[in-house]
């Protein structure tokens, strides 16, 4: 039995009717490199089968403490019906790839059985009519829900149901376990962990506040003037702000925001958005010399924000100031295992979406994402996850929805997979983007996987928000060929010498003998 953590627990209790928090994988194969050239559902079936030991998640399930007095705890089941969890559906003639899109979000929409192991998974036929797609392939979509599962740990999962190679034999994986299962605990087991948790959380609770103050004070002697520039701009955004708002007349007051509102920032509906698109990862290497010193997640931020810029001056909603994204950022560091539950913190990042040029502004996104870099390190990468330990879980929800609603327009994350191609049951990966969660408040997500030499971008979002997912594909494809165009075109300028210098060196070579 193990206890769902603070950041766990969060992810729990923002399930709401229009927040589901689960997040998901779809993968499309191609059947024809499975031995016989076909992969069956009973396979399939039996596939999971041999499997449900290799990840925790596929055993567990969650158990409540009496009147809601402590975190949730995870217990292994022995039994589990893998006909429940594993399904079988079809898409309709012509099966295109925005059929698959809508099935998806159907699907994505659905919440998980609390009650039961928090996963599902569909294997989908239908897809002969994607471009690029082989005939005859199937898709799997798969979810978990988000108190299970992060960004690095869905990795692990992924590499824990494929191979390298397409050699399946089923037959070679079965073999006899011994499954330890919990006993179900009683409610007087369960209330004495709580007031011993309890006992523990203010003695942890005294130490995180002695070290918060130390670092506290570090961070201002360091990292003072960073402080100061970020607060420069946050404070030329409320007057932006401001200005905008009292010419318009608007004299209700709205707070003080990081970011502009956008329609993304509006109530949240239960209904889903689901689209993606691929770009070839030697373009984005490509980008990255002759623009030195960028990353991939610069890049994809530039491209984000580039995109929401066009999509929103479309509907002639653009903002005047810059977007913010809320960024993911992984702290596991040393902390590797699939039962490490999430290990994850947040940062918030400038978009620079007020910046028309994308090269200038993939700059500008560089130099901003280190900064919060430095700053989030001298804070210490664990303190979020700290704090959600010891903080009641009503509390922890509404810090986390008042953050999202003030600082972000968007969620973008960013994953690195693996590079070599991978096979499920036989059958080759041919594409595999990920399908995240939309948050109250921040209604977009986008987020970024490379695979076998592709980095493919998902967005996932509220349907009221965005009607129309696949203009923003394009959206998202016209800002990248604009950024790989620009960057061909990028020449660095060198700081020209001091004359001094050059005089200095002229002086000396005339002294040499």
């Amino acid at each position: 039995m193990k206890q769902l953590s603070g950041l766990d627990n969060l992810f729990l209790g923002l399930e709401k009717p229009n927040q589901y928090m689960h997040v998901a994988a779809l993968g499309i194969y191609d059947p024809s490199t499975a031995p016989g050239g076909q992969v069956r559902f009973k396979s399939i079936l039996d596939f999971f089968t041999n499997r449900l030991n290799t990840f925790k998640i596929f055993r567990r399930r969650l158990v409540e403490p009496p009147f809601f007095m402590d975190r949730p705890y995870w217990i292994d089941c022995a039994r589990i019906d893998v006909e429940y969890h594993v399904r079988h559906i079809g898409l309709p003639h012509p099966g295109d790839w925005r059929q698959l899109m809508i099935q998806i979000a159907r699907i994505h929409s659905r919440p998980l059985d609390l009650t039961k192991p928090l996963w599902e998974a569909y294997i989908i036929e239908g897809l002969d009519n994607i471009p690029g797609v082989a005939k005859g392939s199937f898709a799997l979509y798969i979810k978990f829900h988000h108190a299970a599962v992060d960004g690095e740990s869905g990795v692990e999962l992924l590499s824990a149901l494929h191979s390298l190679d397409a050699d399946f034999d089923e037959a070679g994986h079965k073999k006899t376990e011994t499954i330890i299962a919990d006993r179900e605990p009683n409610t007087l087991e369960l209330a004495t962990r709580a007031v011993g948790h309890r006992a523990n959380q203010v003695v942890e609770g005294s130490k995180l506040a002695l070290n918060l103050g130390k670092r506290a004070l570090d961070l201002g002697r360091e990292y003072g003037p960073l402080l100061l520039e970020m607060g420069e701009d946050y404070i030329s955004r409320l007057i932006s702000r401001g200005e905008h708002e009292h010419a318009e007349g608007q004299q209700k007051h709205k707070g003080a925001r990081f970011r502009p509102h956008t329609r993304f920032n509006d109530k949240l509906s239960p209904h889903r958005v689901v689209d993606g698109i691929g770009f070839p990862m030697d373009h984005c290497k490509e980008i990255r010399q002759h623009v030195a010193g960028t990353t991939v997640n610069d890049i994809f931020l530039t491209v984000v924000g580039g995109a929401m810029n066009r999509y929103l001056d479309a509907k002639g909603e653009l903002p005047d100031t810059s977007m913010a994204a809320m960024v993911p950022v992984s702290t596991r560091g040393g902390v590797k295992g699939q039962d490490a539950g999430n290990q994850i913190g947040v940062t918030i990042a400038s978009l620079k979406s007020d910046v028309s040029d994308p090269v200038k502004r993939l700059l500008a996104v560089s130099k901003g994402a280190k900064t919060s870099k430095k700053v989030n390190n001298a804070l210490g990468p664990e303190t979020p996850k700290q704090l959600l330990n010891i903080l009641p879980g009503a509390i922890s929800q509404r810090a986390l929805i008042y953050a999202i609603s003030s600082t972000s327009n968007v969620t973008v994350s960013n994953v690195h997979g693996p590079d070599d191609p991978l096979y499920f049951a036989g059958a080759k990966m041919q594409m595999f983007m990920p399908v995240s969660v939309s948050f109250e408040g921040s209604g977009l997500n986008v987020t970024g996987f490379s695979y076998a030499g592709t980095l493919w971008i998902a967005l996932t979002c509220c349907r009221s928000m965005m009607p129309d997912p696949a203009f923003f594909t394009e959206c998202l494809q016209l800002e990248f060929d604009a950024l790989l165009q620009g960057a061909k075109k990028y020449v660095k300028h060198a700081a020209p010498r001091k004359a001094v210098k050059k005089s200095a060196m002229k002086s000396q070579a005339a002294a040499t003998p």
